[in-house]
């Protein structure tokens, strides 16, 4: 009965002691660090080495915190004149915009968070409030075009400073601040946009107006170059005219004088061919007419012997 008793008793004292030897470890990985509480006071240094360590069961309790670069971002605007998610910003030349921003942070002193902020949601509240205000105090200092083009990363550089110094009381270590837009206000935009559209239809109806300038400019010319042309073409033409006619009657001229009477025969020709067309050979003319002497006498010699060459020109057709 004694062995019983003995033997349960020891069970029982190996089982507390099994508890009470798993209770007093823990592990710490990489991405923590980690905190030993005795009854609400953290007690030495936070624990950054990964691994297995050691506390005192039932007295102590470990706190995790996490070891990694965090992220921030800036929550919705509360204002109701913009939709969009940021924070409402009027810099210097009283413009006003729509900043969203994050920020990275990581947790270097594990200690002097837990005993300001305790929890990692209070971290984020706080550094909400902080990283707007910076952004409000920096932003505020700079104009419109040197947030949006100019200075931003510079801008940035000066938010996160800031931010880190505001901090440093609450062991946290501000890594990076950055815009992802910075933007104006839905009313504002649309006024924007407006101004932008009605810049670009002026600048499109100028171009016309110069395109259309310069395209009567270049007509004209084409005209002017066109009329010259014709001109110069017409000029050139007669006087090729004039030359091929002074051409044709010294030729004619060398004709009648190696030969008259073929030259007669041939201008009567022409004369009978030109006066007697087709459709209409009506002519009011004496039969005995010096017109029709190839017809009485095939030599071309009237009846009174006159010389051939005294032909005379052909009437014109009559109208």
């Amino acid at each position: 009965m004694r062995l019983g008793l003995a033997g349960g008793i020891l069970v029982v004292i190996a089982i507390i002691a099994v508890i009470l030897g798993y209770s007093s470890m823990f592990t710490v990985y990489q991405t923590q660090q980690a905190l030993v509480v005795r009854l609400g006071q953290p007690i030495g240094a936070p624990i950054t080495e990964p691994g297995l360590h050691f506390k005192f069961p039932l007295i102590e309790s470990v706190i995790y915190i996490d070891n990694r670069i965090l992220d921030l971002e800036t929550s919705s605007s509360t204002s109701t004149t913009s939709s969009r998610h940021g924070q409402e910003v009027i810099a210097s030349d009283q413009k006003q915009l729509v900043v969203d921003a994050f920020a990275r942070f990581r947790i270097r002193d594990a200690l002097r968070f837990y005993q300001t902020l305790g929890t990692l949601s209070a971290a984020n509240t706080q550094l909400q409030i902080l990283l707007d205000s910076g952004l409000r105090r920096v932003l505020g200092e700079a104009t419109l075009i040197h947030v949006v083009r100019d200075d931003r990363a510079a801008l940035m550089a000066r938010v996160r400073e800031h931010l880190d110094r505001e901090t440093q009381s609450y062991g946290i270590n501000v890594i990076d601040v950055r815009i992802k837009h910075a933007d104006l206000p839905d009313q504002n935009s649309q006024a924007v946009y407006q101004r932008m559209q009605t810049e670009r239809q002026r600048e499109a109806a100028e171009y016309r107006a110069q395109g259309s300038q310069r395209a009567q400019e270049i007509r004209s010319k084409a005209d002017r170059d066109v009329t010259v042309l014709l001109a110069e073409a017409t000029s050139k033409a007669e006087q090729m005219r004039g030359e091929g006619d002074a051409e044709r009657n010294r030729i004619f001229a060398e004709a009648f004088g190696k030969d008259p009477d073929f030259f007669a025969f041939y201008r009567s020709m022409q004369a009978y061919e030109a006066g007697m067309k087709h459709g209409d050979t009506r002519m009011l003319l004496r039969p005995d007419s010096e017109f029709f002497r190839y017809f009485v006498d095939p030599s071309g010699k009237g009846r009174d012997g006159s010389f051939p060459g005294s032909v005379v020109r052909p009437p014109a057709p009559p109208r």
